[in-house]
C-alpha cells in the first residue's frame, strides 16, 4: 500500500510540499487540509510563514484566547462569519481570503473525513491543481505570442533601417561616382585650355621673332569678340531659369505624366512611379538624344540630368 507521501506525489504535488504538509499534519486527511489552506503559496512563502509563527509563539509577550475551565480546543471559529475549522492552517487560510481577524478556540470537535470523502477531497484537489497548470500553460502561450510579436516588430524595424541605410549609401556612392566623373571633366577641360594656351603663346612669340627679322610691326593678339547684344526676338529662357520639369512617363501599365521640382531626384520619381503602378523601378530611357539612367544616377536631380523643362522616359 502507497504512503500519504507517495499518494501525494502521484497526484502531481510538489515533493518539498507535499513533505512538509505530510510533517506538518502527520497523515493524508490532514496534509490535504494543510494543501487546502496553502494552495496559492509558495514553498519558499510556506517555509517563511512558519517560521514567522514560530518566533511568535515564542514571543513571551503573546497571550493565546483562554479555555473556560475544564475544556478543550477541538476546532477554531471565525466570530465575523462563524466558519468552523479543524485545524490552525485552515483559519490562516481563511484569514487571508477573508481579511478576517477575529477567531477563537471551540469545544466542537469536526468530524474525520470519510474514505469518501477523502476521495472525493483528493479529486477535487487534483482538479484544481490540473485548473491551475492549464492556466499557467496558456499564460505560458500568451506570453510567447506576445514575445514573437515584439521579436517580429523588432526584426523589422531593424530590416527597415537596414534598407534605409543601404539607400543612402547608394545615393551617396552615386553621388561621389558623379562628382568624380565631373572632376574628371574639368580637368581634361583645364588641360585642353592649358595646351591652348600655351600653343597660342608659342605661335605669337614665333610671330613676333619673325616680325622683327623682317623689320615690322608685331602682330597684335587677337582680342576675344564681346558678345552680341540682344536686338533680334526675346530668346526662351534657359533650362537654369526652370523651377519644374514636366516629364512623360511611359510604364508597362500605360503613360504617365507628371510635374516635379527641378530639384527632384531620379529615385523619388522611381518611387512616385512604384507607388502608382505597383512595378519595381530598374531604371529610365530616354530616346533623344539615346541615354540610360540606371541606379548610379538615381541620385541626380533632373535639373542635373538636363531633363528640365521637359523630358520624355521609358521606365524600365
Amino acid at each position: 500500500m502507497a504512503s500519504d507521501l507517495e499518494t501525494l506525489l502521484e497526484m502531481g504535488f510538489d515533493k518539498a510540499k507535499a513533505e512538509l504538509a505530510v510533517k506538518k499534519s502527520g497523515g493524508l486527511q490532514g496534509a490535504l487540509e494543510w494543501f487546502e489552506a496553502h494552495q496559492e503559496k509558495s514553498y519558499e512563502e510556506i517555509v517563511a510563514t512558519s517560521a514567522e509563527s514560530a518566533h511568535s509563539e515564542d514571543d513571551p509577550n503573546a497571550e493565546p484566547e483562554a479555555l473556560k475551565p475544564g475544556e478543550e480546543a477541538h476546532s477554531l471559529v471565525c466570530n465575523e462569519c462563524g466558519k468552523k475549522f479543524r485545524s490552525q492552517a485552515q483559519a490562516e487560510f481563511h484569514a487571508s481570503k477573508t481579511q478576517h481577524v477575529d477567531f477563537a478556540e471551540s469545544t466542537e470537535e469536526i468530524a474525520p473525513l470519510t474514505e469518501e470523502e477523502k476521495k472525493a477531497r483528493l479529486e477535487e484537489l487534483r482538479q484544481k491543481l490540473a485548473e491551475k497548470r492549464a492556466g499557467m500553460s496558456e499564460q505560458d502561450k500568451i506570453d510567447k505570442k506576445r514575445n514573437e510579436e515584439i521579436r517580429r516588430k523588432s526584426t523589422k524595424e531593424t530590416q527597415d533601417i537596414k534598407e534605409d541605410l543601404k539607400k543612402k549609401e547608394q545615393l551617396k556612392e552615386a553621388a561621389a561616382k558623379r562628382k568624380d566623373k565631373q572632376d574628371e571633366i574639368d580637368a581634361k577641360a583645364r588641360i585642353k585650355a592649358k595646351i591652348a594656351a600655351d600653343k597660342e603663346e608659342r605661335r605669337l612669340r614665333a610671330e613676333k621673332e619673325k616680325a622683327e627679322r623682317e623689320g615690322r610691326a608685331a602682330p597684335v593678339a587677337a582680342q576675344p569678340m564681346p558678345a552680341p547684344t540682344k536686338t533680334g526676338p526675346v530668346e526662351s529662357k534657359p533650362a537654369s531659369a526652370y523651377t519644374e520639369a514636366r516629364l512623360r512617363l511611359q510604364t508597362s501599365a500605360g503613360n504617365l505624366q507628371k510635374t516635379f521640382p527641378v530639384t527632384t531626384t531620379l529615385f523619388e520619381i522611381a518611387a512616385a512611379v512604384t507607388q502608382e503602378t505597383g512595378t519595381e523601378v530598374q531604371s529610365f530611357t530616354q530616346n533623344f538624344p539615346k541615354k540610360v539612367f540606371d541606379a548610379v544616377d538615381f541620385g541626380a536631380t533632373l535639373k542635373e540630368l538636363g531633363l528640365v523643362p521637359s523630358a520624355s522616359l521609358i521606365v524600365k
